[in-house]
């Protein structure tokens, strides 16, 4: 009978060791930390540039949505809900909660609602938020209440200036101590839009008034 040999080395039997299980086992325990944290990183990356994007997408919106009702300004003034004094087309005050109160035009009605193209608009900051409040009407009494519609947040200040007839930058509109006959009406010639935001600085937009 012819004995067959083997070849393992007395002492040794096959397959891994314990030592060499626990060392396959570390390396993929490293292996799958190192993967998660640069999965974590990627979105963690991608998240912010949304945020960025989303954040920018707001600023654009809003300093167009301001842009084109100062360029639409139109020379309509409205009756106060009280008494029977008239607001003019444009009403700004240095200091005064709402930043400015005018009539513009091009108000879209994609619904067919019976109601002027003309809207009465206002801007306003509140706790560092950019409100824009809109009336249903132009006349309004004081039952009527405006709609609310937060264009921005993180917001510092918000300034504006008005270019006059004589070329001119004023502070507030009507003119101080201007106590013309159009006064109710009166139209700048261009605004200026200063926004401060916490993250972006300032930004600045000078609007042509049409017309």
């Amino acid at each position: 009978m012819t004995r067959v040999r083997s070849h393992c080395p007395l002492g040794r039997s096959a397959g891994f060791t314990l030592l060499e299980v626990l060392i396959a086992v570390a390396i993929f325990v490293v292996v799958g930390m190192l993967a998660m944290t640069g999965y974590n990183e990627l979105t963690t990356q991608s998240e912010r540039i949304e945020d960025n994007a989303k954040r920018t997408r707001a600023i654009q919106a809003a300093v167009m949505r301001m842009g084109q009702d100062f360029a639409t300004l139109e020379p309509r003034a409205v009756r106060e809900p009280l008494g029977g004094e008239r607001s003019p087309a444009l009403l700004a005050r240095e200091k005064n909660e709402v930043l400015a109160e005018l009539t513009r035009s091009g108000w879209s009605n994609p619904a067919g609602v019976p109601r002027p193209t003309l809207q009465r608009v206002s801007y306003r900051v509140q706790e560092q938020k950019l409100f824009r409040d809109y009336w249903p009407v132009l006349d309004r009494t004081m039952t009527e209440q405006p709609t609310q519609v937060m264009l921005l947040d993180r917001v510092k200040s918000v300034s504006l200036r008005f270019m006059g007839a004589d070329r001119d930058w004023k502070e507030q509109w009507p003119p101080l101590g201007y106590s013309g006959r159009d006064a109710s009406f009166v139209r700048p010639l261009a605004v200026e839009i200063t926004l401060e935001l916490e993250d972006w600085g300032k930004i600045t937009r000078l609007v042509e008034v049409s017309g």
